[in-house]
């Protein structure tokens, strides 16, 4: 069997390091030796994602980043944000599996318990996950969303805040369990799977990392043949790849007043 490329996009533009923090999380799952994963910051976007002005620059941003990824020879491709921003879009003009971890994380939460939570790290995030929750019909399944409030960093992640954020997420954890009914956790953002092993250790329901899962599902997709399908996802009847790839070439361009 040749070996398979899948293209991981990552929702931020960012440096070489930062970018490795978000490499770090293939990491937590094994996956077979005839597959490759390669993490891609796009070009442009939102500071964050905390309102519909940055869910329409990601949307925009994502799907640039992996348009042309079945041109050049990627086998499939994972979103790195639970907001599966970009996802619709680019099942539209791929033919080769897109997988986002949100709905992917919910409905795998199902697969091991009757209701999940959703720890986050501040309240700003809480629209994020509320669209797709509704649009699955899962709002009964969703025992909670509690956040810890604290600003979260997409670029530098949790590193250095372990002593401070862990011990506020478990604590967080625990109430979805104990007081909401939680019988799984998700966390809500990939750049929160540094705690993934701690919170793992130390709660009693299982605890799912959606970054790592969807690599597992984008490996399973291909081994099974499957992809996305056409009668949810048509094509676009008038693409318009270049006038994207011009509109995001222009937002990356430095800028004379330093912006």
């Amino acid at each position: 069997m040749r070996s398979r490329k899948v293209l991981v996009i990552v929702p931020f533009a960012m440096s070489e390091e930062n970018r490795l923090q978000r490499a770090a999380q293939l990491g937590a799952v094994e996956l077979g030796p005839d597959i490759a994963f390669h993490f891609r910051p796009v070009r442009a976007g939102p500071a964050n994602y905390t309102s519909d002005h940055d869910s329409a620059l990601a949307e925009l941003s994502i799907l640039d980043a992996g348009m042309r990824a079945q041109e050049e020879g990627y086998d499939a491709v994972c979103i790195d944000t639970m907001s599966d921003s970009g996802l619709a879009a680019l099942r539209s003009v791929l033919d080769i599996p897109v997988i986002g971890p949100g709905r992917a994380a919910m409905l795998t939460a199902l697969m091991f318990g009757e209701r999940f939570s959703i720890l986050i790290m501040w309240d700003r995030w809480r629209h994020l996950y509320k669209k797709p929750i509704f649009e699955l019909g899962l709002t009964w399944r969703c025992a909670s969303i509690r956040s810890i409030g604290v600003e979260p960093s997409n670029q530098s992640l949790l590193a250095g805040k372990e002593e401070e954020v862990f011990p506020l997420l478990l604590t967080a954890a625990q109430r979805c369990i104990d007081e909401d009914g939680a019988d799984v956790i998700l966390l809500g953002s990939t750049t929160m799977h540094q705690a993934h092993g701690f919170l793992r250790a130390n709660l009693p329901v299982p605890v799912i990392n959606p970054g790592p899962l969807s690599y597992k599902l984008a490996e399973a997709a291909l081994a099974l043949g499957l992809t996305q399908s056409r009668k949810a996802h048509a094509r676009p009847t008038a693409p318009k790849l270049d006038m994207i790839d011009a509109m995001m070439t222009a937002a990356a361009a430095p800028r004379g007043d330093g912006a």
